[in-house]
């Protein structure tokens, strides 16, 4: 089964999925903190991510997809929905983006509230 990793200024976790599954899933799957405003329904942008490693093992993109991806920050030839792609069998390797973390907080205050007493919320760099 392929592994998806996911990484932030915040954590790194990874997952083994079954082909098939979208990286959306495979966030949820490992606690990754990928936002997903619309819960995961092409409607919105915040699970836009970064792909380095694995992109042509994903699935292709669709129009749907590239008109989302037109509403998100710093979109890159390797940018992706997590919410649209989906795993083949080749390990894949996610960056998480700021405008996608920074969702993932405005939708979780627990998580954020307690990131920012232990001084790791904003964090100082994203790469």
């Amino acid at each position: 089964m392929p592994r998806v990793t996911f990484r932030s200024p915040l954590q790194e976790v990874s997952a083994e999925v079954a082909p098939g599954t979208n990286l959306l899933e495979a966030a949820d799957a490992c606690g990754a903190q990928v936002g997903h405003s619309c819960g995961g329904a092409c409607a919105c942008s915040t699970c836009h991510v970064w792909i380095r490693k694995g992109l042509e093992s994903l699935s292709e993109q669709d129009d749907m997809e590239m008109d989302r991806l037109d509403l998100a920050y710093d979109v890159k030839p390797f940018s992706r929905l997590a919410c649209q792609s989906k795993v083949a069998d080749a390990d894949v390797d996610v960056q998480i983006t700021e405008e996608s973390l920074k969702a993932y907080m405005d939708e979780d205050p627990a998580t954020r509230k307690a990131l920012e007493a232990e001084g790791k919320w904003p964090p100082r760099k994203f790469t």
